[in-house]
């Protein structure tokens, strides 16, 4: 087994949420900089391990005091949760260039299993730069996984009822996670 391993490349990996809001349309939310690790063998793609974290504190929707709202208790709690974290459990390779990705996420300190439908985007030899000079090329790959969850499942549940029972935020949440990573070089 020949394993590599891949470090998403923070600049250039990022998560959005979307959810439907005040029944009529829908609001999405960033969050730049995620971090995270692949462990990969070419030959054995089902037996990959990924693990990512998410700054919840970093919570951007473009409109400052919703971006409050969201970092407090009524929603990511982020003073005694600032992270969010994605451990793999299993990997299925669906097809030539898609996966389903299991494994657990937290979220506000609640841990629940979600499974990624993840979509393998190609691989390319870049410049790779470190104090000022090229000492490329370094292999990227890119991803992009998507899931919807159940945000009261891990406790976001804040929520207000507008006219004929419609309500503020939908129960379902859509999560996409774009992925740059960068294969470390062999040791």
């Amino acid at each position: 087994m020949v394993t590599t391993k891949w470090v998403f490349e923070p600049g250039h990996t990022g998560a959005e949420f979307c959810a439907r809001h005040m029944m009529v349309t829908y609001v999405r939310g960033q969050f730049k900089n995620v971090r995270g690790v692949m462990e990969v063998d070419p030959d054995e793609p089902e037996k990959a391990r990924v693990e990512a974290t998410i700054d919840a504190t970093q919570v951007y929707t473009g409109q400052p005091e919703r971006d409050a709202h969201l970092r407090s208790a009524d929603f990511f709690a982020v003073d005694d949760h600032p992270t969010w974290t994605f451990v793999s459990s299993r990997v299925h390779q669906v097809s030539a260039t898609g996966f389903e990705v299991t494994g657990d996420l937290t979220v506000r300190g609640v841990t629940r299993p979600v499974t990624f439908d993840v979509s393998y985007l190609g691989q390319w030899d870049t410049p790779w730069w470190e104090d000022g000079r090229d000492i490329g090329p370094r292999r990227r790959a890119g991803f992009t996984a998507k899931a919807r969850v159940n945000r009261h499942d891990f406790g976001v549940s804040w929520n207000d009822v507008v006219d004929r029972g419609g309500v503020v935020v939908s129960d379902m949440i859509d999560v996409i996670v774009d992925v740059e990573a960068v294969r470390e070089p062999a040791k």
